[in-house]
């Protein structure tokens, strides 16, 4: 079970989105450190510690959306899970897309899991808290 705060990397290009969730990870028993981006790239620049991203945590878990300005989800996946130093983070894709060659491209470039964001507040709230459950007491990550 995890005991230290969780830090997670929220990639999501839509603020509502990315509130609704770092707000449903906040308010469960467990302590989290949200770390919300907004694209790809700003993503890439706080797992490489650059930029302003300079003292930024290593995540434990991201949250990754596909469809984003500048540097989608699926160039992200692919430059995590080729990186040594990142392919261990394991990486849910969170995204509104169904589409089955979103899923299968996902799995294939080594996602940990593919969920499909509901629409509606509840539901959405409710997913994002299985996958925090799953992650926190069900799984057991890497360590650093």
């Amino acid at each position: 079970m995890q005991t230290e705060p969780l830090v997670v990397l929220l990639v999501e290009d839509d603020p509502g989105d990315a509130l609704i969730a770092t707000e449903a990870l906040e308010r469960v028993s467990r302590p989290h450190r949200v770390y919300a981006v907004g694209d790809g790239e700003e993503a890439l620049a706080f797992l490489h510690r650059t930029g302003v991203h300079g003292d930024a945590p290593r995540p434990g878990l991201i949250l990754l959306d596909l469809n984003m300005p500048r540097m989608d989800g699926r160039e992200v996946l692919a430059q995590i899970k080729n990186d040594p130093a990142l392919r261990s983070i394991p990486v849910v894709v969170f995204t509104t897309s169904a589409a089955e060659n979103d899923v299968q491209a996902s799995y294939l470039g080594h996602a940990n899991a593919y969920v499909t964001k509901p629409m509606e507040l509840a539901e959405l709230e409710a997913v994002v808290s299985a996958i925090d459950t799953f992650y926190t007491t069900t799984a057991r990550l890497p360590s650093g």
